[in-house]
């Protein structure tokens, strides 16, 4: 019996132990759960493999290619645009679906809540009221996070993460399934009527890339149908291009802005890029915010008039009363300098809290109990909030959803409540949009500050979330604040609206937490439908990145580093010139013979310690003296089918021509391969041999072992590779690189730094 320290030690494992005993702590796991689990933030998980966004070209792929004339080729670039379309009306019609039951529902709840204030405002006995809204909170976030955390853990969070380490190429485990776009959206649902701190748009890019990834496989797997339709599809290579147009129609889905989900998905999402990409995205992503516009009139009943864009409007910003001038720019830049701040502050909080939730409340149950506290803790803090400010302002004249009286005379209502007894979204638009002095400056701060607080809270708890909302929403109160404190010192000038200050504030903060540039500009352009403020908006998301990179991170990627996801980033680590490609592989390598014996195969995939993927293929010569040379590479997944085909023949009549495989039965066992524990082979057939040529790569990319890290890395990223052959001058193996040998290296604080390597 293995005490849970033991099981959970870390092994620093050196390059050269890795094919032993790593697997040997997963067989005899204690049934006991640890209470705590060390987690340490330098370390490299081993759990994820890779995508293999490299083609295998062996003879079959060759041969089928080579069939494929003109016009077939045209047919499949139709499919694509055929995909994209739906890709496009799907999300939009998800988004539809998320923003009116969304809307129905926290209309109920605020109504109901409502109503039980404004009752016993007269009578006292107001504690009732805050008990029912913490209930109502936290009974409708108990379910949200209960399907979450027992039945699709990966639909957590906002899924941002998840599906940049996707397009990076790591194969993170039911990322794209249909399960998860199910819990994804009643999970978004629940956490936003349930009042968390949270928005329902980051979720969308996540539910975006599922819808893509369904579609573009023409069958779900989840459902065990199979449409054959778009069967050529099926490989890593075109469905990851497909998920990167997913993400984009998200994102258009969700701010109405289709040129921000193009550039978006160019800059947080895809690793590999063209121009015909671009094209087919933005179509996606265009298709996406149509859908979106046309069902969303209809349904609020002017049917001709396309006036929702994307589930959140910013509304209109009037550029004649809105200008800006040039003494502004230097403030602009300053709130990016606190934008940085705050993000950095956010960002190190949340930091700490999630190391804490790894270690700590790692059991579903306790998870569940965490996010319930939260619900209930938010509704408090606004009730108190709300309770005890004493900012009243007219009701004639304003638009607020539910005003609440509580103890302001007739004809008023408290101004706190327009910001924490709302949804998010409708909070962030009336901050931008309310006249002057429909605030406080007390009211602001301190809901900020709370705010502030909730929000880092409840990211990263087990509900599905967006920090897109949350952020913007704490950014335009203290953007408000600081316009307001502006029109105080420069007696009421005109050019001091605290409106324009909010959308700076809210970008401010937004690019601190998040450090996107370029899309979030975009992004916050097409919302606002103003290209006015496109400069402000750019010098204030510049400064808000450069500031906040100094402290810490951004929140997506501190996120893949506390999982241990081996990614890989645009460029190698600055200092890494002195290392070179055999310091870096694995070694010793597992190769195949180009003829080979069938138990020698089910052997080598039986066999737990190694696990290997990818198996380079050697000339297999009877006499030793001959130089065994690369002569190609083979697949784990591919061999898999060859065994499970039963292509073999026996070793007298080597001659024989053995049942050909097409290029299809490798198609049909994607994405889910069968574990080699599920393959049968009798002895007689481990006797058998096993003729590897027309089904390996028989041109592998290779390094010499002398080419340095970057020159690998470089290699390695751009084409998008899984497994790298080292070899020497005479063609010989003598090492592999994959992901996880690259993505070890980092830049640390104090230079290059090497991750070690984790099985948990």
């Amino acid at each position: 019996q293995l005490t849970p320290s033991s099981f959970l030690r870390i092994g620093q494992l050196s390059n050269v132990d890795l094919n032993e005993d790593i697997h040997e702590l997963e067989t005899e796991v204690p049934r006991q759960r640890p209470n705590e689990i060390p987690h340490n933030e330098k370390l490299l998980s081993l759990k994820y493999e890779s995508l293999d966004y490299d083609n295998s070209e062996n003879q079959l792929f060759l041969e089928e290619e080579r069939r494929i004339n003109h016009a077939a080729f045209r047919t499949v670039e139709i499919k694509r645009w055929v995909i994209c379309a739906m890709i496009g009306i799907l999300t939009g019609l998800v988004a539809c679906f998320i923003d009116i039951v969304v809307e129905n529902l926290a209309g109920l709840k605020y109504r109901v809540v409502k109503d039980n204030i404004d009752k016993f405002t007269a009578k006292g006995g107001l504690s009732f009221s805050l008990l029912l809204w913490a209930t109502l909170n936290a009974s409708v976030v108990m379910v949200g996070s209960l399907i979450v955390a027992f039945i699709e853990p990966v639909a957590a969070g906002s899924g941002i993460p998840q599906i940049k380490c996707y397009l990076n190429g790591v194969k993170i485990p039911h990322v794209v399934r249909l399960k998860t776009l199910v819990i994804k959206v009643c999970g978004v649902i629940l956490s936003v009527v349930g009042g968390l701190a949270v928005g329902k748009e980051g979720p969308m890019i996540h539910s975006g890339s599922v819808i893509a990834a369904g579609i573009s496989q023409g069958r779900s797997t989840s459902l065990k149908r199979d449409f054959k339709i778009f069967e050529y599809f099926r490989r890593d290579t075109e469905k990851r291009d497909f998920v990167s147009a997913g993400a984009a129609a998200g994102v258009s889905a969700a701010f109405g802005a289709p040129v921000g989900g193009v550039l978006f998905s160019l800059e947080e999402g895809a690793s590999f890029w063209n121009q015909f990409l671009t094209w087919r995205i933005f179509f996606a992503s265009m298709i996406s915010t149509f859908t979106l516009n046309s069902v969303l009139s209809v349904y609020h009943g002017n049917v001709w008039d396309l006036s929702s864009p994307g589930l959140i409007n910013f509304g209109r910003f009037d550029s004649e009363k809105m200008g800006y001038t040039i003494q502004e720019i230097p403030i602009f830049i300053f709130m990016g300098v606190v934008g940085g701040i705050l993000g950095a502050l956010f960002n190190a909080l949340n930091y700490w809290l999630t190391m804490f939730r790894i270690r700590y409340i790692h059991r579903p149950c306790l998870q569940v109990v965490e996010a319930m506290l939260v619900a209930a803790v938010t509704a408090t803090v606004g009730f108190v909030m709300i309770y005890c400010s004493r900012d009243c302002q007219p009701i004639q004249g304003s638009s607020v959803a539910y005003p609440l009286q509580l103890f302001c005379a007739d004809g008023e209502y408290n101004s706190m409540a327009t910001a924490f007894f709302n949804t998010p979204e409708k909070s962030v638009v009336n901050l931008f949009h309310d006249p002057p002095g429909s605030y406080n400056p007390m009211t602001l701060g301190m809901f900020t500050l709370m705010y502030f607080f909730l929000a880092c809270w409840t990211y990263g708890l087990t509900v599905s979330a967006g920090v897109f909302i949350p952020s913007l929403l704490i950014g335009a109160a203290w953007g408000r604040l600081f316009g307001i404190s502006l029109s105080y010192l420069t007696k009421g000038s005109i050019w001091a609206d605290p409106g324009k200050y909010a959308l700076m504030g809210a970008a401010a903060q937004l690019g601190g937490i998040v450090r996107m540039t370029l899309s979030l500009t975009v992004i916050m352009m097409e919302a606002t439908g103003n290209v006015t403020y496109g400069f402000p908006i750019m010098l204030v998301l510049m400064t808000a990145k450069i500031v906040g990179d100094y402290f810490v991170e951004g929140l997506y990627d501190m996120h893949i580093q506390l999982q241990s996801v081996p990614f890989l980033h645009w460029e190698a680590p600055v200092t890494s010139h002195s290392l070179t490609a055999r310091e870096v592989m694995s070694t010793p390598v597992t190769c195949l013979r180009r003829i080979e014996r069938v138990g020698t195969v089910v052997d080598i995939l039986s066999d737990t310690s190694s696990n290997h993927n990818g198996f380079p293929v050697v000339e297999s010569n009877p006499d030793t003296t001959q130089v065994a040379g690369l002569r190609g590479l083979i697949l784990r997944s591919q061999l898999i089918v060859l065994l499970k085909h039963k292509v073999f023949v026996e070793r007298a009549n080597l001659n024989l021509v053995q049942r050909r495989l097409k290029l299809k039965d490798f198609r049909d066992a994607y994405p889910r391969f069968p574990p080699i524990q599920s393959i049968h082979v009798s002895q007689d057939e481990r006797e058998c041999m096993i003729d590897l040529s027309e089904f390996m790569n028989p041109s592998p990319y290779t390094v010499p072992q002398e080419a340095s890290l970057p020159r690998v890395f470089k290699l390695f990223r751009a084409l998008g590779l899984r497994h790298l052959v080292v070899v020497d001058n005479r063609n010989e193996v003598v090492g592999m690189v994959t992901r996880k040998d690259l993505a070890r290296y980092r830049l640390g604080k104090e230079g290059l730094e090497e991750l070690s390597l984790a099985q948990t």
